[in-house]
């Protein structure tokens, strides 16, 4: 597996091969190669905007490649696609969640690689099978599960993304 991992804007962002050590563990056996990139918010808009006609950053962008390949119609790409993490978003998320940064950017990179592997959450039980697999996945790294529900009686510990998914 090759993660390359790029940061143009390193605000709150873990290191590089923390980066690539979760986007490993999502691809799992695929041999594919993603690239992650951490971007700013100027970076960030832009492709939310020409990618997905939304004004603004958001935290996470996946664009998986197509199915063909130079090795074939039938051969599976050897780029999986590119992930852009919004590294401005990500922090802010976090400190509103009252989580660690990494632990949030770590649910990020899992998010994005999933959405390459082809997992969705367009209807409730592609929501819940993502959700399934990205706890189980951050629980590796020893992260909680970031769709629990608060444990504590603090409204303010929901580690909840927004109530929606990037």
């Amino acid at each position: 597996m090759t993660v390359d991992v790029q940061i143009a804007c390193a605000e709150g962002a873990p290191p590089a091969e923390r980066l690539a050590a979760w986007a490993d563990a999502a691809l799992g056996e695929d041999a594919r190669a993603v690239c992650l990139r951490i971007v700013d918010e100027r970076e960030g808009a832009a492709l939310n905007s020409r990618f997905r006609q939304r004004a603004g950053a958001t935290n996470v962008l996946a664009f998986p490649l197509g199915s063909a390949s130079a090795e074939g119609a039938d051969a599976p790409p050897a780029v999986l696609g590119d992930i852009a993490i919004c590294a401005p978003v990500a922090a802010r998320e976090a400190r509103e969640q009252r989580k660690a940064a990494a632990d949030h950017f770590a649910h990020l990179v899992v998010h994005g690689v999933l959405h390459l592997l082809g997992m969705a959450h367009d209807t409730e039980a592609e929501a819940e099978a993502m959700e399934a697999k990205e706890a189980a996945l951050l629980r590796g790294f020893g992260i909680a599960d970031p769709y629990a529900s608060p444990s504590s009686a603090d409204p303010a510990a929901n580690p909840n993304i927004d109530g929606a998914h990037a």
